[in-house]
């Protein structure tokens, strides 16, 4: 189960990053991450699916990237109506493993931040997050 101290120390390991207030993340000024409370339009939308526990809001590259994580592990990954057509998905932080939370929180990072800044971080981690 993943924490919040989680995604801090996820976040925190990648360059040029920055935590804001309310639990939100960004590298630059651009989002990564954030603390997603479900509003009442979102628990009408999803009824009883509906999660109770912490939601964490994530960045994807784009569309398919997030309907691949939607497919593949739909006990963690879901969406409301008003993410349809951007690339984000929200998590259920409380079910996620600190591996896939890492692994989603580099890949954020890895679509926001400065190529740059990606390319260099890359290269001297070959086989992904440590």
């Amino acid at each position: 189960m993943a924490t919040w101290d989680d995604v801090r120390d996820a976040v925190a390991a990648l360059p040029e990053t920055s935590e804001q207030p309310g639990r939100s993340w960004r590298v630059g000024t651009k989002p990564l991450v954030w603390d997603r409370p479900l509003r009442a339009v979102d628990h009408e939308a999803l009824g009883a699916s509906a999660p109770a526990g912490p939601v964490l809001g994530a960045r994807v590259p784009d569309l398919e990237a997030k309907e691949e994580l939607l497919v593949r592990a739909p006990d963690v990954y879901f969406v409301t109506p008003h993410f349809d057509g951007y690339p984000a998905v929200l998590a259920r932080l409380e079910v996620m493993d600190t591996d896939e939370l890492r692994e989603l929180v580099v890949e954020a990072w890895l679509t926001q931040a400065p190529r740059r800044v990606a390319k260099a971080w890359l290269a001297s981690h070959p086989d992904g997050p440590d």
